[in-house]
């Protein structure tokens, strides 16, 4: 029997995204008993014919309906594109109507996570828009709290609504000390909470 796991899922251009779940992850994995399963979505296309190949050249790979059905809960992350989230993470969860016909997200806990080319590039609105549809499934949204003390003193990434990075125009800034350790923190806060939930108690 496989050990409960949070569903880290994003989609990522450049890499800054992959990055911050990476941290989630690792924060994830600091709970007892709880394991990180990180997966992307694949790119969307103008052309019609244009396929991607089933396993990704690098990095995660893609996610399934069951790893989204079976996690115990869910860090979902994407950059920001005029303010709102990329397309390709639009459509693969425009695709999971069954998953809400059925409930099967409904009760669990979520976060979500972003990161854009300059400090007021949209994160906030990025992450709103994350929220929405996780709300329609039924999950628990779950924020980072001031009690991480980070988020009073970031002066790049990192919001109440989610952990967040920014890149710079050219994609080349590396993930600050703050805004890693605020991905950790998040990652440990949902993972806590789905724990407690399948233990039966109280967040």
């Amino acid at each position: 029997m496989t050990s409960p796991y949070v569903l880290v899922l994003y989609y990522s251009r450049h890499g800054a995204t992959a990055g911050l779940a990476r941290h989630q992850a690792r924060g994830v994995e600091e709970v007892p008993g709880m394991e990180a399963r990180i997966r992307t979505v694949p790119a969307v296309s103008a052309t019609c014919e244009a396929t991607e190949p089933p396993i990704p050249e690098e990095g995660a790979v893609y996610c399934t309906e069951s790893d989204l059905r079976d996690c115990a809960g869910l860090l979902l992350g994407s950059p920001t594109r005029f303010g709102n989230m990329a397309a390709p993470m639009k459509y693969f969860i425009d695709g999971t109507s069954s998953l809400w016909l059925s409930g099967g997200l409904s009760g669990k806990p979520a976060g979500v996570f972003s990161s854009s080319a300059s400090l007021h590039g949209g994160q906030e609105t990025t992450l709103l828009s994350m929220m929405l549809p996780l709300l329609h499934h039924g999950m628990l949204l779950t924020g980072l709290p001031y009690t991480e003390s980070g988020l009073l003193t970031t002066d790049a990434g990192g919001t109440p609504y989610g952990a967040t990075h920014v890149s710079g125009t050219d994609n080349a800034r590396s993930l600050t000390e703050t805004e890693c350790a605020l991905a950790r923190a998040q990652g440990r806060r949902v993972a806590e909470i789905a724990r407690r939930l399948l233990q039966g108690a109280a967040p």
